[in-house]
């Protein structure tokens, strides 16, 4: 077994951020199916939002600026979908 160094610990991070980031389709595929029509629901944005942090830390770990770009942006635009995610449901309540 290779010794546990920071580079380990950091490619573990992109791998588990990646598999965050991917699982987002699968819960999207899910809820479509399950409503028969196309469906995004909020656990899409929230793993968007994860997946999307935990690979940014790991693109500045590596210092990859065109990463660091991509995931920035995502991130911005995951988090204003959730902004209105529950902007809307306060809306409701109202």
């Amino acid at each position: 077994m290779p010794p546990v160094t920071p580079d380990l610990i950091w490619k573990a991070v992109g791998f588990g951020g990646q598999a965050l980031f991917g699982s987002r389709f699968l819960v999207q595929w899910i809820a479509t199916e399950r409503r028969r029509q196309s469906v995004v629901p909020t656990a899409f944005w929230y793993l968007s939002l994860f997946g999307g942090l935990t690979l940014l830390s790991y693109a500045i770990y590596i210092n990859d600026p065109v990463f660091i770009t991509g995931q920035s942006f995502g991130v911005l635009v995951y988090v204003r979908n959730l902004w209105f995610v529950h902007r809307g449901k306060a809306d409701e309540a109202r």
